[in-house]
């Protein structure tokens, strides 16, 4: 009789990763390079496309999805070929904008163990991106409407303020948000981000209204003095100005009148308190000397790019009166808006 052999069989190779294992895991572990990074593309789209509008290059391609009939490439003619690379330009970043939302609707679907709200609200970015790409191809089949190019910069801001929000709430837990700033603090930080609304489409208006609307034949695009939008313009900035230092003091009060140990909950609020200073104080003197620089189109595209800083530093004001810590193991998940 033979005795069956005890010796273990060999080990099985182990398998390697799959190409898609392999991306996914990458994803988890740069989420929040991820959002970072989809944030960055936000803001450097508008300020392509406000280049592509100062110049007067919104027709620099033809067409729309190709440039040029039969090319998705600038065909080359001396007359227009600043243009066309400007216009090119602004479209091939788009790609890049669209790389970053799909990675953002990927990166946080992955959270299974967070609130679904935010995990449905990591496609926002790619929806309102292929919004745009249809926008933008409408802006140069109906010749530059003033109103389509104002509402390309409108949503553009939207999609700023959206991978902001995105970029913090991913960031925090999925308790209840609990208020950190003593009343009227809340309702003043929600009123600054109301404020901001207006505030920001009369800044899209004026730009309509002025020299720069994106047709160089075509000074004035609105039929709007562009002195009064201007005017208009900065009473709006005022006002949210002034709903932020009032928003100010009563953080800084609290930061005086509770002990030492229960500061840190405010430090949130007086970081983003800092932010806006700095970017709305230097959009406004910007804003200024540009005015009465005759617009200048450094200073202009330089505004362009303040409003997107603006965009998400104030969306960064409004959550900072609040926390949501992160819930208990036991804690279902809940469906949360702000």
């Amino acid at each position: 009789m033979t005795t069956p052999s005890t010796t273990a069989s060999p080990t099985a190779p182990t398998r390697r990763p799959t190409l898609l294992q392999r991306f996914l895991a990458w994803v988890d572990g740069h989420r929040r390079g991820i959002l970072v990074a989809n944030l960055a593309a936000q803001i450097g789209i508008i300020v392509t496309g406000g280049l592509v509008r100062l110049t007067g290059s919104g027709l620099g391609c033809s067409t729309w999805p190709q440039c040029e009939p039969g090319s998705f490439v600038p065909v080359y003619h001396p007359e227009t070929a600043f243009h066309s690379a400007i216009e090119f330009g602004n479209r091939t970043l788009t790609g890049v904008v669209s790389i970053t939302a799909v990675l953002v609707a990927v990166a946080l679907w992955r959270m299974r163990d967070r609130a679904k709200v935010l995990r449905v609200l990591g496609f926002a970015p790619i929806v309102l991106v292929a919004v745009q790409a249809v926008v933008g191809g409408i802006t140069v089949l109906v010749d530059l409407h003033p109103a389509i190019v104002g509402s390309h910069m409108f949503l553009s801001l939207v999609l700023v303020a959206v991978s902001t929000y995105l970029l913090v709430r991913a960031g925090e837990g999925d308790a209840p948000g609990r208020v950190v700033v003593p009343a009227p603090g809340r309702a003043l930080a929600l009123a600054s981000g109301i404020l901001a609304v207006p505030m920001l489409v009369l800044g899209v208006l004026t730009t309509g209204a002025g020299p720069h609307s994106g047709d160089e034949e075509v000074g004035y695009r609105f039929a709007l003095d562009p002195a009064h939008a201007a005017k208009l313009h900065g009473m709006s900035v005022w006002l949210y100005i002034a709903v932020v230092v009032a928003f100010a003091v009563v953080v800084l009060r609290a930061v005086r009148r509770v002990p030492a140990e229960d500061r840190l909950e405010l430090v949130r609020p007086l970081h983003a308190l800092r932010e806006v200073a700095g970017v709305v104080t230097l959009q406004a003197v910007i804003g200024y000397v540009q005015y009465f620089a005759g617009l200048p189109i450094v200073l202009v595209l330089l505004h362009m790019l303040g409003a997107a800083l603006t965009t998400a530093v104030v969306v960064r004001l409004v959550l900072s009166s609040r926390v949501r810590p992160a819930l208990a193991p036991t804690s279902p998940l809940v469906a949360d808006i702000a």
